[in-house]
């Protein structure tokens, strides 16, 4: 069986890993100035870590073969321009955004079509962007807090 996964984010990311929502959350954490490439409008689709899981879940547990790889992700699109302003909302952060040009070879949009998931697994993400980033917010202040060393599972809290 093939999980084909789009933008999954959540607690336990590794701060230096250069996906799009560590970068934002750490630098409004630290003050920084939060990195934008090109305009802001690019889209994006983010996946929280939990509900990655419940359709990892889903897919090995599905009665019968399946033929093809199955998108695990979430088809809500926001813009970067919005992921920061939310960051800077949650964090409370004064960071302000600095612009950068865009990569070439960065595409304008991404959004899973997951029309196979739900179908064929009963699966749909279920956690919003903003309780997924509050989540997120609040492991990666911990993690800061604590020097910047990954924290142990939440269990072992």
């Amino acid at each position: 069986r093939i999980a084909r996964i789009f933008n999954t984010y959540g607690p336990r990311m590794d701060r230096d890993d250069g996906r799009v929502v560590s970068n934002l959350v750490v630098q409004a954490l630290l003050g920084e100035n939060l990195t934008i490439y090109g305009d802001g409008n690019q889209t994006r689709s983010f996946c929280y870590v939990d509900d990655l899981i419940a359709g990892f879940d889903a897919l090995m547990h599905a009665d019968g073969p399946l033929d093809g790889p199955v998108n695990l992700g979430n088809p809500d699109e926001t813009t970067v321009g919005e992921l920061a302003a939310l960051v800077l909302r949650l964090t409370n952060s004064r960071s302000k955004i600095e612009r950068r040009p865009m990569p070439v070879d960065d595409p304008r949009r991404r959004r899973p079509d997951i029309t196979r998931a739900g179908r064929l697994l009963g699966w749909r993400p279920r956690v919003g962007l903003e309780t997924g980033l509050a989540a997120t917010i609040a492991y990666f202040d911990r993690l800061l807090a604590e020097g910047g060393k990954p924290l142990p599972p939440r269990s072992a809290l």
